[in-house]
């Protein structure tokens, strides 16, 4: 089986690199997005055919249409392998691989990287730290919650990516009342405890629950408080030998290895709390970090994570053995914000660490790399607050992502 089909989803424009390096491995590349990206700049050099979704919703009507439209396709075509490169596509990767009996990721697997209400229950039934949360099914339980726990609390979507929908709430009344407003979509929330404290990321790229390739990094300024409170997102790479660095790689190998990952990249978050000094698993995801983090990795490391999951799949699916990529360790940083000009002028960031810039409108970002850790500590501070003097412009926290 040389030459292999892949079916990627993507129903938000991302994931090109991971394309056009499946492409160039020697496989058929078929891409179902949404309807509505049809004419965005997707590397068509590497995609053999395009399936359409007039609708990227997982309500169960949109998810039948496209079991129905791959049905058809699939008599004349064969698919072996089928790839989610965002959050909202893994549901849909996981019920074709279901239907279709195509290996992978099944469903039950698929929750605990999606559903944060399975997350926190898988982690804590293998022994992983996470903070106090509850399901919101059952009154007395919410309310004895409540009374268990101080405040303040989040109450969060179960299935929403990064920080979209949650709420911040301080009393027992308060989050009864935002649980009442929820209505008959109630059983898609968690309430969970807040706690302030250190948040880092590992991006990984993992053979049967072990990581093969990891690199940790620390938020200057978490998703959240920039969703929320509409500051600047910072985040910068751990050097190799910080003891957080071990710490953060051996929990999230206990992680990755309860929740049954089998190959993929991945994305998760962890809090070393503020209270107690210990580290807590937040969150998961099954593939590449957003928010231009697999840009900062690459700065850092040498390692395009798009291409390098598009090799491990490859070799997956090939039954052959998997070599993970070099890393030549260097340190990086990321910084971006909104801004209030549709194309800013970001020539006046000069400084010779910077190594890439944003190229999208009403946004300003930089990604700088050294060998001086220190270093990026620096620039990344001054250039917050040249951004917040000359550039910077916040929005109300979206119902839905918007990348």
């Amino acid at each position: 089986m040389s030459q292999l089909s892949f079916l990627c989803i993507a129903t938000y424009f991302k994931g090109q690199e991971f394309m056009r390096a499946c492409k160039e491995l020697g496989n058929t590349v078929y891409l179902l997005t949404d309807q509505k990206l049809e004419h965005d700049a997707w590397p068509r050099e590497a995609i053999d055919e395009f399936f359409f979704l007039p609708s990227p919703s997982n309500a169960t009507a949109d998810l039948d249409n496209m079991l129905m439209g791959l049905a058809h396709a699939m008599r004349a075509r064969r698919i072996d392998r089928v790839v989610a490169l965002d959050d909202f596509d893994v549901e849909k990767a996981a019920l074709i691989r279901e239907t279709f009996r195509i290996d992978g990721m099944g469903q039950t697997t698929a929750r605990y990287f999606r559903d944060k209400l399975a997350m926190r229950m898988r982690a804590q039934a293998a022994g992983i730290r996470v903070p106090a949360f509850s399901a919101i099914f059952h009154d007395e339980t919410v309310t004895q919650f409540l009374q268990t726990t101080e405040g303040p609390w989040l109450i969060k979507p179960r299935a929403e990516a990064s920080t979209t929908g949650i709420r911040k709430v301080h009393s027992l009344d308060e989050a009864w009342q935002v649980i009442h407003t929820l209505g008959n979509n109630r059983h898609n929330y968690l309430i969970e405890q807040f706690r302030p404290g250190r948040v880092y990321h590992v991006d990984s790229l993992s053979v049967e629950g072990r990581a093969m390739f990891s690199r940790a990094s620390q938020y200057l300024a978490t998703p959240m408080e920039v969703a929320h409170g509409g500051g600047v997102f910072r985040t910068m790479t751990l050097p190799n030998e910080a003891p957080d660095t071990q710490a953060l790689y051996d929990i999230n190998n206990s992680v990755l290895e309860a929740f049954g990952m089998r190959y993929s990249a991945s994305h998760s978050e962890y809090i070393r709390g503020d209270h107690d000094g210990e580290l807590y698993f937040l969150e998961t995801a099954s593939r590449v970090g957003g928010a231009h983090i697999a840009e900062m990795v690459e700065a850092a490391s040498g390692v395009n994570l798009w291409r390098e999951w598009a090799k491990l799949e490859t070799a997956m699916a090939r039954h052959e053995h998997y070599v993970p990529p070099v890393d030549e360790p260097r340190h990086a940083g990321l910084i971006v914000s909104l801004a209030r000009q549709q194309w800013p002028d970001l020539s006046g960031f000069a400084d010779e660490e910077v190594w890439w810039r944003i190229n999208k409108e009403y946004h300003v970002g930089l990604i700088i790399r050294t060998e001086d850790r220190s270093r990026i500590q620096t620039l990344l501070d001054d250039y917050m607050h040249r951004i917040y003097a000359d550039y910077h412009a916040s929005a109300p926290v979206p119902d839905k992502p918007t990348s």
